[in-house]
């Protein structure tokens, strides 16, 4: 073997060992990728109890329960599904009904979403792809409202 074929042979081996590194990273990663699950992706994927996910949506209007020593009740929604939602602490200042949110934490085996952490979305700016698809396609978003804060790049007359 001539040293141009052993270097092609040793290129072509890197190549393949990385390739399959790079394959099993991602078959390992897969579920984990997601930035957060819709209430929707919990009920189909049948999301183990105990299993620390993200979960993500609109908290439902009428459904914020607050109670003793910082505790909270409320559902998150994408407008197909809805989650119960128990939390213990301080909510963020953009928390409230109808506002994007995103929860950590586990369910627990009634189904009721521990969360241990809860981000609140700035607006609809910021809504991830998915949710706001879904939310299309219920009929709770509308394209030609503009977001909060958001200014009109007309011209003003003179």
């Amino acid at each position: 073997m001539t040293r141009r074929q052993r270097r092609l042979v040793l290129i072509g081996s890197a190549v393949a060992v990385l390739g399959v590194a790079v394959a099993l990273v991602l078959v390992a990663l897969k579920d984990s990728i997601v930035f957060f699950n819709s209430p929707t992706d919990v009920v189909e994927k049948h999301i183990s109890p105990g299993a620390r996910i993200r979960l993500g949506g609109l908290v439902k209007p009428g459904s914020i329960e607050r109670g003793d020593n910082l505790q909270v009740r409320f559902d998150v929604t994408d407008g197909k599904s809805s989650i119960p939602v128990a939390y213990r602490g301080l909510l963020p200042d953009l928390f409230r009904e109808g506002q994007g949110v995103v929860t950590e934490g586990t369910l627990d085996t009634s189904g009721t979403f521990k969360a241990d952490s809860v981000l609140a979305k700035h607006d609809e700016n910021y809504m991830p792809k998915e949710v706001a698809e879904a939310l299309k396609k219920q009929g709770h978003w509308k394209d030609n409202e503009k977001p909060s804060g958001a200014t009109s790049q007309e011209p003003s007359p003179r």
